[in-house]
């Protein structure tokens, strides 16, 4: 099986200083927001290699307790949100052998968002702040005569 990056001319990547990533689609405005575990597998995909080159990348990389499930964890992640291609078949790792292997490393996350519905999100955000009232301060009877 290969695995690698999707064509990366409509993409604009930011790399976060904790490991996460930023990623962008010119073409659709889709923003992407990947977790360490999900960076370092999209750093590993960048030139075609298998899920054991993604794992063996990730633990030089990011983290020697990184196993080939949580790599293939990574892989299914980017391939949902379509930021990879696979060729080939293979995939192996079930949910509870990824699942045994988050004593070592997070599971990777890699979420999604449309400029559209960032702009739905903070329209909502918005009118939940005008909505609010800061509470006002009041102050004891007894205070007053002392000139606070």
């Amino acid at each position: 099986m290969q695995v690698e990056r999707i064509s990366s001319e409509d993409l604009v990547v930011n790399s976060m200083p904790d490991g996460s990533r930023v990623i962008r689609n010119v073409k659709d405005e889709t923003v992407f927001a990947l977790n360490a575990t999900a960076g370092a597998a999209w750093d590993a995909c960048s030139s075609a290699t298998t899920i054991s080159g993604v794992a063996e990348e990730m633990r030089r990389s990011f983290d020697s307790k990184v196993t080939d499930e949580i790599a293939e964890a990574s892989i299914v992640e980017l391939r949902d949100k379509k930021l990879i291609n696979i060729s080939g078949s293979g995939f192996k790792a079930t949910r509870r052998q990824v699942l045994a292997g988050l004593s070592a490393v997070a599971l990777p996350l890699v979420v999604s968002l449309t400029v559209g519905e960032q702009k739905a999100h903070a329209q909502n955000a918005q009118s939940n702040d005008e909505n609010w009232q800061r509470p006002h301060a009041s102050v004891p009877k007894s205070h007053k005569k002392d000139g606070f």
